[in-house]
């Protein structure tokens, strides 16, 4: 019976290595916007992600479409971002392109180095979904590949 107790010890703390390993990997790997997200109650979620920018917008990236903070931005797109100590309104536009998850890749890949490929060696590259942010105030028209 120890040895159970030990074993699943050993699991627990791997476990903890892990997730601690990639939340450490994910900070130490640049610049951190603030993205807050709301929930179907309307409750506010902070989640700490990276960001690119490209077309003359700045792009957040999911890893998988299961992610908390992008499950909540298909029910409500708006978001307020905090990026350089100033937050700006922005509505989030998921871009299911291939060919733009694979620019996106890439420029994350280059602004992020080696935390990228760390992180990237954990996830399926091609479940990733980019994220445009688009500034409340811009008109639909205005948007590249709109």
């Amino acid at each position: 019976m120890r040895w159970i107790a030990i074993a699943a010890g050993v699991v627990a703390g791997l476990v903890v290595l892990v997730v601690g390993g990639i939340f450490g990997v994910s900070e130490a790997g640049g610049e951190i916007v603030t993205v807050v997200t709301r929930d179907a109650d309307g409750a506010p979620h902070a989640t700490r992600l990276w960001v690119v920018d490209h077309e003359g917008h700045a792009w957040l990236r999911s890893g998988v479409p299961t992610s908390a903070w992008f499950v909540r931005i298909q029910g409500d797109p708006r978001v307020e971002v905090t990026r350089g100590g100033a937050t700006h309104s922005y509505r989030a536009e998921p871009v299911r392109d291939p060919e733009t998850r694979d620019r996106v890749h890439a420029l994350v890949a280059e602004k992020y180095g080696w935390a990228d490929r760390v992180i990237g060696a954990m996830r399926d590259g091609s479940l990733s979904i980019p994220v445009r942010l688009v500034p409340l105030s811009e008109p639909a028209s205005a948007r590249p590949g709109s």
